[in-house]
């Protein structure tokens, strides 16, 4: 089920400023009016994982976004000692426990169309509390699409 909510031209366009020109490390996503996904915050290419929960839960620690990281790790490749750096993108629903019911249900309907428009997307994550969005956490779940 989709909530009719549409993305902005805004936001199509900063995805594919962070896929293809990778000219930012992420976006933090609004609804606006219960009509429109917009782009709340960008973090600027260098910008840290903890720049990037600071700015999720800037708005109040109850409130709903969307979020598309661009993340960087090592990776090591079997057999070998040696590393590569690879950069997998991500779709986060953040949908804290203390939200309001209408919120959790608007922007978990909404989430489809993030789904749907945002092609090259390597892993949706749904995150409801700080366990859930941690670094280790979003890491782990990014490295297990990895080929060994």
């Amino acid at each position: 089920m989709t909530s009719g909510i549409d993305l902005t031209r805004e936001c199509r366009h900063t995805f594919e400023q962070i896929r293809k020109l990778k000219q930012h490390r992420y976006a933090i996503l609004v609804i606006e009016e219960e009509r429109e996904i917009k782009v709340e915050s960008l973090g600027v290419r260098d910008a840290t994982y903890e720049d990037f929960i600071q700015d999720l839960l800037r708005p109040g620690p109850n409130q709903c976004r969307f979020a598309v990281y661009d993340y960087p790790y090592q990776h090591h490749c079997q057999g070998t000692s040696a590393t590569c750096l690879k950069e997998k993108l991500f779709l986060m629903l953040w949908c804290p426990s203390q939200s309001r019911i209408k919120d959790k249900m608007l922007y978990s309907s909404s989430f489809a169309v993030l789904k749907r428009d945002f092609i090259g997307i390597q892993k949706c994550i749904q995150a409801t509390d700080l366990d859930e969005a941690c670094r280790d956490t979003v890491e782990e779940q990014l490295r297990s699409l990895d080929r060994n």
